[in-house]
């Protein structure tokens, strides 16, 4: 079992549209590093710190799954939508998406709290720099936030 935090905003998708809906495709992504994540090493029951970007206060808001196996994004062929990919075809597709199911709701931890504790001091959505929004989380790491909210 590998753990997994997964950016969203929640002006697009909140914690509390995932608790109402029970599951979301997980499309869109069009960075390669993390679409190679989902792809090639998420698996079906997965843990998921599901966090807040972009926001007035970032930080994890709940936890969730994986729910399926990678699969096709079908956004990439959509010629009128904002992931389209011409370079994607049905037969060779560029871009997949795992299903994501909720687990719970969760207090807010946000990223100012992550950040106070050293056990946390190495994940990876902490690094200077770090854009990514799917990054794999230490199973230690995982324990003590889970123990925490």
């Amino acid at each position: 079992m590998r753990y997994w935090l997964m950016k969203s905003e929640p002006s697009e998708y909140s914690i509390d549209d995932l608790a109402r809906d029970g599951f979301v495709p997980w499309y869109g992504v069009r960075n390669y590093q993390a679409r190679n994540f989902m792809r090639d090493q998420m698996r079906v029951g997965d843990g998921v710190l599901f966090y807040h970007s972009t926001c007035a206060e970032p930080g994890i808001a709940g936890l969730a799954e994986v729910a399926t196996p990678a699969y096709p994004d079908a956004t990439q062929f959509d010629p009128d939508g904002n992931y389209f990919d011409p370079k994607a075809t049905e037969d060779t597709p560029r871009w997949f998406n795992v299903d994501v199911k909720v687990v719970r709701k969760t207090r807010l931890m946000p990223l100012s709290e992550i950040r106070e504790y050293p056990e946390l001091a190495n994940m990876r959505v902490l690094a200077k720099g770090n854009r990514l929004s799917i990054t794999p989380v230490d199973p230690d790491e995982w324990r003590f936030i889970v123990g925490r909210l």
